[in-house]
C-alpha cells in the first residue's frame, strides 16, 4: 500500500498525543503502518515523518535497526526459527533446515501462495525451552520437525487465527486512551457516589 489510512491516521493522532514529544511516538507508528501492510512503506515512512517533523532518513534508520520491521511484503506468517548456540545444541539447524524442506523456500524467503516466511533469527529468549520458533513473534517450544509440521498444517487449515495474527498485528486488543481510562474513573466514582 503506501501511506496511512485515514481510519489510522486518526489513531496514529491519538497515539502522538500521548507523548510529550512527537519523535516518542515513532516506534508505535512503525508498528501501526506494519499492521496495516504486513511490512512498513517507503511511503507510509514519509508519511510518518511529516506527522512527527522528522527527515524520511530518520523514521527508516530507527526502523532498521529492528528487525521486527519489514520492508517488503512477507508471508502472512513469518517463522522466526532461532539458531542461536542454545537452540543449535538441541536441534536447531535440522529444525531450519526441515522447515526448508517443507515449505520448499530457503531461510529468508516466501511461499509461492504468500503464507509462509522463513527468517533464521539470533536468540529469542526462550534458551530454556530450545529449540524455539516464534509466528509473527508469538512462541512456540521445544519444537520437533514433527510439531513443525504439525504447526505449519494447522496454520495451512486457519486452525490458529485466534493465536496467531497475521504478520503485522502487534495486539489483537488496542490499548485505550487516557480519555477512555477517566471516563471509567468518573463512572466508578459515580457508582461509589450513588451508594
Amino acid at each position: 500500500m503506501s501511506r496511512l489510512s485515514s481510519e489510522r491516521v486518526t489513531i496514529a493522532q491519538e497515539i502522538v498525543g500521548r507523548f510529550p514529544r512527537k519523535k516518542s511516538a515513532l516506534i508505535p507508528l512503525l508498528h501501526l503502518a506494519q499492521e496495516q501492510d504486513g511490512y512498513v512503506a517507503q511511503d507510509a515512512m514519509v508519511h510518518i515523518a511529516e506527522m512527527l517533523d522528522l527527515a524520511p532518513a530518520e523514521v527508516y534508520g530507527t526502523a532498521s535497526f529492528y528487525e521486527m520491521f519489514k520492508f517488503h511484503p512477507i508471508g502472512k506468517y513469518c517463522i522466526n526459527i532461532c539458531t542461536n548456540i542454545s537452540c543449535q545444541l538441541v536441534g536447531a539447524w535440522n529444525l531450519l533446515h526441515h522447515a526448508e524442506q517443507r515449505l520448499g523456500i530457503k531461510a529468508g524467503g516466501t511461499t509461492a501462495d504468500g503464507l509462509f516466511t522463513i527468517e533464521d533469527v539470533e536468540c529469542i529468549a526462550a534458551c530454556t525451552e530450545a529449540p524455539a520458533l516464534q509466528v509473527n513473534y508469538r512462541y512456540r517450544y521445544k519444537v520437533t520437525p514433527e510439531s513443525f509440521d504439525g504447526l505449519v498444517a494447522e496454520l495451512e487449515a486457519g486452525k490458529l487465527t485466534g493465536e496467531f495474527p497475521p504478520h503485522g498485528t502487534l495486539a489483537t486488543v488496542r490499548q485505550e486512551t487516557t480519555e477512555t481510562w477517566s471516563n471509567r474513573g468518573t463512572e466508578a466514582q459515580a457508582k461509589v457516589d450513588a451508594r
